[in-house]
């Protein structure tokens, strides 16, 4: 790829981020790619985060209702997946402290219902142990996980009770 200016790079991040929402890792590794070099990158993040088209507190708060509500993801994968962009953890705690817990909780329910319908074990236990290893993989607190496995006990099918 070509090496572009500096005004050129940002005007296609301005663009970029008048369309969506960026955090400040991703813009600075475009810049990276593009061959930028660092003082011109800290010129034009700093352009970009004074006229706010770069904002991590806003990009969190988008990202962790997005993560939640459409992929379905808990706590720990969206605290993960923006520890991977960069995101200062005091930003990250006070977005994520901002979910209720009671979100993560009536997400799960459903989630784990359907997966109980399609997951064969010999025994309860064993169906218990492959929900639970589930919803861990898709970012639950163990807490959170038991709290809706000892709520919906009721619904096993009648030959694992």
């Amino acid at each position: 790829m070509k090496e572009i200016s500096e005004q050129e790079a940002l005007q296609r991040l301005t663009a970029l981020c008048a369309r969506a929402e960026h955090c400040a890792y991703e813009m600075t590794e475009k810049m990276h790619r593009w061959g930028i070099d660092e003082t011109a990158q800290a010129r034009i993040m700093a352009y970009l985060t004074e006229h706010r088209y770069v904002d991590d507190e806003r990009y969190a708060r988008a990202f962790v209702l997005d993560k939640i509500r459409y992929n379905h993801w808990g706590r720990r994968k969206v605290e993960q997946a923006l520890w991977q962009k960069h995101i200062d953890e005091d930003i990250r705690q006070r977005v994520l402290g901002e979910v209720d817990t009671r979100v993560y909780a009536d997400m799960l329910r459903p989630l784990l219902q359907q997966k109980r319908r399609t997951t064969t074990a010999s025994s309860p236990y064993e169906l218990q142990q492959k929900l639970i290893r589930f919803a861990l993989g898709r970012g639950f607190d163990f807490e959170t996980i038991r709290q809706c496995l000892d709520v919906s006990e009721e619904d096993l099918p009648e030959e694992m009770q």
